[in-house]
């Protein structure tokens, strides 16, 4: 894949920095990629993250690590840890040393002294649901505090006793002074410093005053020398806040900001407070649940961060709100598990099959491909022996037309092997069938049967090259395209989420995954042959029991020839 030259002719925002780089041959680009240090990355920030340090690489630019950490309440080091995590895990290095808004805290603190001494600012004792009362409506204006209307010096001297803590959390808050008939809600005097008592991860107890996202993003990027501000549609009208800072304070740069449409994702939800109760109900085990789409998530359920990138760039950047097919995800993982994924056979559901002609000491060995279509991903050993295991569900007692695999009285081919013939059946005392007994045919190795009626094959494991496995199915965790849309989506969630199955791998394969096991940054993926691709889930996995993740199925839904959206108002 090309990203670069993908990017360059799809991305609406590439034709404006042209024009920019265009019209002043000086300007270098220089972007930044600015999470809030209070929850894990999912999908929609790698869309983010993908944009910003692609584009930073095409045109020879910067892209910066800022974390705005502006809220302590909700920060923490975890957070900060697992976002640089993943950003390395997708292969990117952001320029120079990793930057926080907290850096920065003093300067601001000193544009805010700029605007109160410009009669731009004021300090209020509105509370927070009287400030939200007096700000109006879409189709009512708002009306002025009445502490808008005090003197500069004041303001001066009010603001000075919010730093040193002379007042209590809620009792007041610095406000820009703009106009509250403004058609733009976001432009009625919004809060721009509010008190918070609590230990910041980086600043220690040094500020009881911290400025609102709104106002240190705008001053953060101008401080960076940043020229190219990239976010996602919701802070569209926080546009005009952006620039009426810049513009009323003495900052020497001025950023622009663009807007392109957050990722929506069928099946999917991203929002850290949805996926909050998931967690808290018990519905998902954590944020790395694989059947929620954090990154965290992915990779533990075995997407690559090519996989990743590649959807990234297929669903591309535009400013049309859509929802996107989960079965375009999961093409970009399928197909390029296709291409390096180990081949081995493994059975969830294992029946035990009896070859009746052969002895108790029969034993042959195959050598079999790791890739059909690779010879340079080698080989490995399998065996064959008068007792084996094949999937409950390739089997049939009741004759059926229609059913292609083994059934009573018919034959089927072990994949690599012979021809076997099913002819009786044993059950327990459940009624369950517990053995099948066959025939093998000695002569079907590579040939055609007498009849020359080849028939269809399975995949199958010797009892004596078996090793205990756990296979989790994961399957999409809601039941309807956007729950993001639903007041009450819990109603929705899938209750086949998550299928457990208890079986066997091939034991030389299970051996080897063994002495891997306490090393987890190592990737090992497989297609189970005729099951899927799988991973190794080595949270849950111990050396005596293994666990499988399925990233996904076999079969494609997705049309790779046309990008399908829907637009995210219809179910």
């Amino acid at each position: 894949m090309d990203t670069k030259k993908e990017i360059k002719n799809n991305n609406f925002i590439c034709q404006i920095i042209n024009k920019d780089l265009n019209e002043n041959k000086n300007l270098s680009f220089y972007t930044r990629f600015p999470p809030e240090p209070n929850g894990y990355l999912h999908i929609g920030h790698a869309k983010s993250i993908c944009l910003n340090f692609e584009l930073a690489s095409l045109y020879k630019g910067r892209c910066n690590l800022r974390f705005d950490d502006t809220n302590p309440l909700k920060e923490n080091i975890k957070y900060i840890k697992s976002i640089k995590h993943d950003i390395n895990w997708l292969g990117y290095k952001w320029h120079g040393n990793v930057r926080y808004a907290s850096e920065y805290f003093l300067k601001l603190y000193q544009y805010a002294q700029e605007l109160i001494k410009k009669g731009l600012a004021y300090v209020d004792h509105l509370t927070k649901e009287q400030i939200r009362e007096y700000r109006g409506t879409l189709n009512t204006p708002g009306k002025n505090s009445p502490y808008r209307n005090r003197t500069i010096q004041e303001n001066i001297e009010l603001f000075e006793k919010m730093k040193k803590g002379d007042f209590s959390e809620g009792e007041a808050c610095l406000r820009a002074k703009i106009n509250m008939s403004s058609s733009s809600i976001i432009m009625r005097d919004p809060v721009l410093y509010r008190i918070i008592f609590i230990k910041h991860h980086q600043t220690q107890n040094k500020w009881c005053i911290y400025p609102m996202y709104d106002f240190a993003h705008c001053l953060s990027d101008s401080i960076e020398g940043i020229t190219h501000s990239l976010c996602t549609l919701e802070f569209q009208d926080n546009k005009f806040l952006y620039n009426w800072i810049l513009k009323n304070t003495s900052v020497k740069h001025y950023p622009k900001q663009y807007e392109f449409s957050r990722l929506n994702l069928e099946f999917s939800i991203l929002s850290k407070r949805k996926i909050k109760i998931l967690i808290d109900k018990n519905i998902i085990e954590g944020w790395d649940d694989p059947r929620i789409p954090t990154l965290s998530a992915l990779r533990r359920k075995g997407y690559t961060p090519s996989s990743i990138k590649n959807f990234c760039q297929k669903i591309g950047v535009t400013k049309q709100n859509n929802l996107i097919e989960f079965s375009m995800l999961e093409h970009c993982i399928r197909k390029e598990l296709n291409q390096t994924a180990i081949r081995t056979m493994a059975i969830l559901d294992p029946i035990k099959i009896f070859l009746y002609n052969l002895d108790s000491n029969y034993k042959e060995e195959f050598i079999v491909p790791n890739h059909p279509n690779n010879p340079e991903m080698g080989t490995h050993k399998i065996i064959f022996t008068n007792t084996i295991y094949i999937d409950r569900s390739d089997f049939k007692e009741k004759y059926d037309k229609k059913y292609k695999r083994l059934k009573l009285g018919e034959k089927i081919r072990l994949r690599y092997s012979y021809i076997i013939h099913a002819e009786k059946i044993e059950k327990d005392e459940y009624g369950n069938i517990s053995n099948i007994i066959c025939y093998c045919d000695l002569n079907t190795l590579g040939r055609k049967p007498k009849d020359n009626k080849n028939p269809a094959v399975i995949h199958w494991i010797s009892e004596k090259n078996t090793l205990s496995a756990e296979f989790k199915l994961y399957d999409q965790l809601f039941n309807i395209k956007n729950p993001e849309q639903q007041e009450n989506f819990l109603l929705y969630i899938n209750s086949k989420s998550l299928i457990k199955k208890f079986g066997f791998i091939e034991k030389k394969i299970g051996e080897e995954i063994q002495k891997k096991i306490s090393n987890n940054n190592i990737e090992i993926f497989f297609q189970f042959e005729r099951i899927g691709y799988f991973c190794i889930d080595f949270i849950d996995s111990k050396k005596n029991q293994l666990v499988f993740n399925r990233t996904v199925g076999l079969r494609d839904t997705w049309d790779s020839k046309k990008i399908k959206t829907k637009n995210i108002t219809n179910n």
